[in-house]
């Protein structure tokens, strides 16, 4: 069992077809204890009905409260997600709410001291309160995983790129890595010669691009692995990046292989993309049927 500490959002989805448990960071973390591992999630709601309705439900999960704080001055946060004809999201993220003052404990460092593996997002360092509590946090952590994604208007490239330099592994889709390599003045619109390129601004060894239907590609200790995706009938795509994020780092942490890291993450993202909502059950034999329909 690897201790898994998460940090950012955690809040409601509002979807057409309902209200559902989301945040990627939280995503990540019940993904993740759902492979058994400690997953731990720090963040903050607030003292509302919303927040002890968001409480009960990542309890049901099987999601812990030991780290996640109580505002009296913020509300619980609400995301209300749009999807496309794809089944493709899109967000309206609401500020200031709970999770933008996540303050800084010593729980917290305790934590994250003797964790395995230290998940962050972007989008929960758009203010200043949880942005300060994360450096401070990066500080005390040992193997930092950077998960970027980038909702417009909560980032900027500068803060971006600080974040990866900080990082040993960074994730994002294949649109975030170009828009991130233009920033820097790189415009090759091949996948190997950006990451390459990212790796080298930024001495990050471990990259990963999640490309939707077309899998992911895997940029580990100079070395490229590649999926090229499962075809499933896509419910909406909510959370299944986090789910690839969870599954990779899990395998990477029990010392498989890194294919085999990216073909079991590329499986558990599809599956979760042909579900409702961002954490459906995953059962373990849907994987390994998941991924034995591309070995036949």
């Amino acid at each position: 069992m690897k201790s898994i500490i998460c940090f950012g959002e955690v809040l409601w989805d509002v979807l057409p077809a309902g209200r559902k448990l989301g945040g990627a960071p939280l995503n990540v973390s019940l993904r993740a204890q759902s492979f058994g591992n400690n997953a731990v999630m720090i963040s903050s709601i607030g003292k509302d009905l919303k927040g002890e309705e968001l409480a009960e439900e990542i309890r049901a999960h099987g999601g812990s409260l030991g780290h996640i704080q109580v505002s009296e001055k913020f509300d619980t946060s609400e995301v209300l997600v749009t999807l496309d004809e794809h089944g493709t999201a899109s967000y309206e993220i609401k500020m200031p709410c709970a999770w933008d003052a996540i303050e800084l404990l010593e729980r917290d460092i305790q934590a994250v001291k003797g964790s395995d593996a230290f998940i962050y997002g972007s989008l929960v360092a758009r203010n200043d309160t949880s942005r300060e509590t994360l450096y401070a946090l990066l500080d005390h952590a040992g193997y930092k995983v950077f998960d970027v994604n980038l909702r417009p208007p909560h980032y900027n490239p500068e803060r971006i790129i600080s974040l990866m330099k900080l990082s040993d592994f960074v994730k994002f889709n294949d649109d975030e890595l170009y828009e991130i390599c233009g920033n820097l003045g790189f415009k090759d619109k091949t996948l190997e010669a950006a990451i390459a390129f990212l790796a080298e601004q930024t001495a990050t060894r471990q990259i990963c691009v999640t490309r939707g239907k077309d899998g992911a590609v895997l940029f580990y200790h100079n070395k490229f692995y590649f999926n090229p995706g499962y075809q499933v009938m896509v419910a909406d795509t909510v959370g299944a990046g986090d789910s690839f994020l969870a599954s990779v780092i899990s395998r990477l942490l029990d010392g498989k292989d890194p294919q085999e890291a990216i073909d079991f993450a590329c499986a558990v993202g599809s599956i979760v993309a042909s579900k409702n909502g961002a954490n459906p059950v995953v059962e373990a034999g849907e994987i390994s049927s998941m991924i034995e329909s591309r070995s036949t």
